[in-house]
C-alpha cells in the first residue's frame, strides 16, 4: 500500500524562495490561532483596528475593509452584543449612527495584538539572525497598504462626483440648437405661406384682368 504523499510545506526545498501568498496564508493562520484566545475572529479583529483609529459609521466601514455593507453590519452586531463596541448617534446628523470602541474592546484589543506579539516572535525565534529584519519588513507594507487604500478611495470619490456643471452646459447647449431650429423652420414656413398667398393672390388678380379684357362676366360684376 502505497503511503499518503507528505504535506506540501513539507516538501519545500530548504533555501527554496516561496510564493508571497502562500507565506501570508500561513502568517493569517499564526494570527487567526493568536486571536482566538479572546475569541475573535479575524474579520471582527479588522473592525476593531479600524475604530481603534476613531469614529466609523458602517458605510465609512465597509469601503475601507472592501467589503459589503450588510457583512460589516453582521460582524458590528457580533461586537456590539459582546460589549466591544457600542453606536452613537451623531449630534449634527440623526440619520447618521457612528461606531465606538468601549473600554472592554480597547482591552480586548490590547491582549490580542499581545498574543499576537509573542506568536510571531515565538515563530521569528527560530531565525534570531533575521528576526528583526523580519519584523521591520512589516513596515513597509504597511505604508503600501495605507498608501493603496487612499488612492482607491480617491478614485472612488472622482468617479463619483456629479457631472452637473457639464451636463447643465450641454443641455443648454441642445436647447439653444433647438430653439434656433425652430425658429429657422417657423421663419422658413411663414415665408413659404407668405409665398404661396402672394402667388395665389397675383393669379386671381391675372385671371380676373383677363376675363374681363375678354368681356367674360367675373364674380365681381353685378348682373
Amino acid at each position: 500500500m502505497s503511503e499518503l504523499p507528505e504535506h506540501p510545506e513539507a516538501q519545500e526545498r530548504p533555501g527554496r524562495p516561496q510564493h508571497p501568498g502562500r507565506v501570508i496564508a500561513r502568517l493569517a493562520r499564526q494570527l487567526e490561532l493568536a486571536l482566538a484566545t479572546v475569541d475573535l475572529t479575524l474579520p471582527q479583529y479588522r473592525v476593531l483596528i479600524l475604530l481603534a483609529e476613531g469614529n466609523e459609521a458602517a458605510s465609512a466601514l465597509a469601503e475601507k475593509l472592501a467589503v459589503s455593507r450588510p457583512s460589516v453590519t453582521g460582524v458590528v452586531d457580533g461586537l456590539v452584543a459582546r460589549g466591544l463596541v457600542q453606536r452613537i448617534t451623531v449630534p449634527d446628523d440623526r440619520r447618521r449612527v457612528d461606531h465606538d470602541l468601549t473600554d472592554q474592546g480597547r482591552a480586548v484589543i490590547e491582549v490580542a495584538e499581545a498574543e499576537v506579539q509573542r506568536r510571531l516572535g515565538e515563530i521569528a525565534a527560530h531565525r534570531p539572525d533575521q528576526a528583526a529584519s523580519a519584523f521591520a519588513g512589516l513596515e513597509p507594507w504597511r505604508e503600501a497598504l495605507d498608501s493603496y487604500r487612499t488612492a482607491r478611495r480617491a478614485a472612488r470619490r472622482s468617479r463619483a462626483q456629479p457631472v452637473a456643471p457639464a451636463t447643465t452646459a450641454s443641455a443648454t447647449t441642445a436647447r439653444a440648437t433647438t430653439a434656433r431650429a425652430t425658429t429657422a423652420r417657423a421663419t422658413t414656413a411663414r415665408a413659404t405661406t407668405a409665398r404661396a398667398t402672394t402667388a395665389r393672390a397675383t393669379t386671381a388678380r391675372a385671371t380676373t384682368a383677363g376675363a374681363t379684357t375678354a368681356g367674360i362676366p367675373t364674380a365681381t360684376d353685378k348682373p
